[in-house]
């Protein structure tokens, strides 16, 4: 969870740099308070650009702005194809960007997915995701393009190492799909369970979106992807950050498992959706020792320990020498009375 929480708090200044953050949300588990994080962190940049393609800027930024904000706004929300005269929005996002004044940069796309709905075409977006980038990453000062996206054809595009070597991907899941793997497969997240078995589980199921509607939609699940009750705004994030590893290490693939509570990352373990594993873990930690309260006693004391130790093993070889002779090997027989055994030929008869 630190890198999470570096990325959260400077997001140009993360070491080693990630100039491609990617947001993925869900039918099931939005990921929209991360975004609203990574678009006013602890510690804001020079610069940032919103352009807002799907939900208005007063749901990311608050309903009103700041006048001397660092928060550029680019509300593309009322441009929806068929709908009026719609006007492609690419060549002010690209003049935006490369107008952009100097200091370290956070360009934000919400969302990637309803642009590629808007244009028709998931290639020609693609490519002016990749033009976008390589205005980003090539400023002398270190900046970041932050996506936010539904699971669409795109991601499997915007996630290749031919695009950015480095990547922080940020994906949210609701809390049912954690408290199902605990109950139905006993796979519990680290590190309450044994990460490997837990990961060799939840990738392939979350992956598969319908399990989470189903938890989350289904008879038994609360109906909502962003909390109820107390859990309200509770949700688990999943972070995969591909890059050089810290100290000049090879360039590795790390993925971990957090919870947000609020406006903030938090551990797993507190969050109020999650407290019947919980109180599961700590059951387990304190259950009984079932050597106690039995009839006989399993346990020797010191002096019993010491004389059981002077014991001597009945070895029949003991003391004695353990080398076998070499002996050639001979077989004796004792026919019985239903054995049939003649010295004479029995093919005598035969007359060959």
């Amino acid at each position: 969870m630190s890198h999470l929480t570096s990325i959260l708090a400077n997001p140009t200044c993360v070491r080693p740099h990630q100039p491609l953050v990617i947001c993925q949300s869900s039918l099931s588990q939005t990921c929209l308070p991360v975004l609203r994080r990574l678009i006013k962190p602890t510690k804001a940049p020079s610069h940032i650009l919103l352009f807002c393609l799907l939900y208005p800027a007063s749901s990311l930024i608050g309903d009103a702005l700041v006048p001397d904000t660092s928060v550029e706004v680019f509300d593309y929300t009322e441009r929806i194809p068929d709908y009026g005269s719609w006007v492609d929005p690419r060549q002010d996002i690209l003049t935006a960007v490369e107008s952009a004044p100097s200091g370290s940069l956070v360009v934000v796309i919400d969302s990637v997915d309803t642009l590629a709905s808007d244009i028709g075409s998931d290639s020609q977006t693609f490519a002016f995701i990749r033009n976008i980038f390589r205005l980003v990453f090539s400023r002398p000062q270190p900046s970041v393009l932050v996506l936010h996206l539904l699971p669409c054809p795109l991601l499997s595009l915007l996630t290749q190492t031919s695009l950015s070597p480095t990547l922080t991907h940020i994906i949210a899941h609701p809390p049912a799909l954690i408290e199902h793997l605990a109950t139905a497969y006993l796979a519990s997240a680290p590190p309450a369970g044994p990460a490997e078995k837990f990961w060799n589980v939840f990738i392939p199921i979350s992956e598969r979106a319908q399990e989470s509607q189903r938890l989350v939609y289904g008879p038994d699940g609360p109906g909502t992807c962003t909390g109820y009750g107390n859990s309200a705004r509770e949700f688990v994030i999943e972070s995969i950050v591909r890059g050089s590893g810290a100290e000049g290490r090879k360039r590795t693939t790390e993925r971990t498992l957090a919870g947000w509570k609020g406006d903030t990352p938090e551990n797993l373990e507190k969050l109020e959706s999650l407290k019947t594993l919980t109180s599961w873990k700590k059951r387990d930690e304190k259950a009984p020792d079932p050597t106690q309260n039995v009839s006989f006693n399993l346990h020797l004391t010191p002096s019993q320990e010491r004389s059981r130790g002077q014991v001597p093993l009945p070895y029949v070889h003991e003391g004695k020498s353990t080398t076998v002779p070499s002996i050639s090997g001979t077989i004796f027989y004792e026919p019985d009375s239903a054995d049939d055994i003649d010295d004479d030929d029995p093919d005598e008869d035969l007359e060959i």
